[in-house]
């Protein structure tokens, strides 16, 4: 199996995985600081005990991607606690758009019309779901807010994955690692996060697994799947492979939840993920055609 189809597999593979993030933040009692600090507090402690390379060789590159990073996973669960698990994975899929704009200067990629041309329907779908903003719901209280958090979160998305393929992109002459932008990312987002965090009372028992699996598996399993793909695959390519989550999250809060996200991000939805789908084969079909 060629690195590009192996590294493709991992990416789809964290997708699943991020997927069920929507409907468990939402399934937490918790508020959404207290569960973004104790979910970050689990998946810094399973790196920290499980990958000890994690903690070695940080840089001044390191915490700068941790910073973009740990916006990313605050305002995430910010804003699905506000609005519907599909808009703000919707929205925070805007991050190709950013990317195609900044990735030929940061990480030396290059595009084609194609790129273009994805990356135009996927900002067509993401208008589609900000302009028809759905009504309020037991599930998604602020959705407006909601909403605004989530595209602040693919800005600082964009940002995560051109430093983890600028990182990538350096391991051949320096020792850092992705795994530490993860570590140390978690590790600011939880400082961030504890002063409103703390303290907790009376958290039930099913708020600690969800917690748990939130910070071991839907952190800790997939970004260990991304940062080992990083390095064989562009960055646009990552993050619109990534986009395959969508298929998966509404799912789970619909059924968890009966949370119907509406036409528009249905319909928005669905033209990102079919650039997506088509994109990806692309690349697969023709690899020696495509910048990878």
């Amino acid at each position: 199996m060629r690195p590009l189809t192996r590294a493709s597999w991992a990416l789809a593979s964290a997708a699943l995985l991020f997927s069920t993030g929507g409907a468990l933040i939402k399934s937490c009692s918790l508020s959404g600081v207290q569960v973004a600090c104790y979910r970050s507090v689990v998946a810094a402690l399973f790196f920290i005990l499980l990958l000890p390379q994690a903690r070695r060789h940080w840089s001044w590159r390191t915490l700068l991607v941790a910073l973009a990073y740990a916006g990313t996973v605050i305002l995430f669960v910010l804003a699905n606690k506000l609005t519907t698990a599909a808009a703000t994975i919707f929205l925070q899929s805007a991050a190709p758009v950013y990317i195609l704009a900044l990735s030929p200067w940061l990480t030396g990629d290059k595009f084609n019309r194609l790129d273009f041309g994805v990356v135009l329907v996927v900002m067509l779908g993401l208008i589609i779901m900000f302009i028809y903003t759905p009504g309020r719901s037991q599930s998604a209280p602020q959705p407006a807010t909601g909403n605004l958090l989530a595209a602040a979160s693919g800005i600082t998305w964009a940002g995560t994955i051109l430093g983890l393929r600028w990182i990538g992109q350096r391991q051949a002459t320096s020792r850092e690692s992705g795994l530490g932008v993860v570590l140390s990312g978690n590790l600011l987002a939880a400082l961030l996060c504890a002063p409103w965090a703390w303290p907790a009372e009376q958290v039930p028992a099913t708020d600690w697994w969800l917690i748990g699996f939130l910070g071991i598996f839907q952190i800790g399993v997939a970004y260990v799947l991304v940062t080992w793909a990083m390095p064989h695959v562009a960055a646009l390519h990552a993050s619109l492979l990534l986009l395959i989550e969508p298929v998966v999250n509404p799912v789970w809060a619909w059924f968890i939840h009966a949370e119907h996200p509406g036409q528009a991000t249905l319909v928005g939805g669905g033209l990102v993920l079919l650039a997506t789908l088509f994109y990806s084969w692309q690349r697969q079909k023709f690899p020696a055609k495509m910048n990878v």
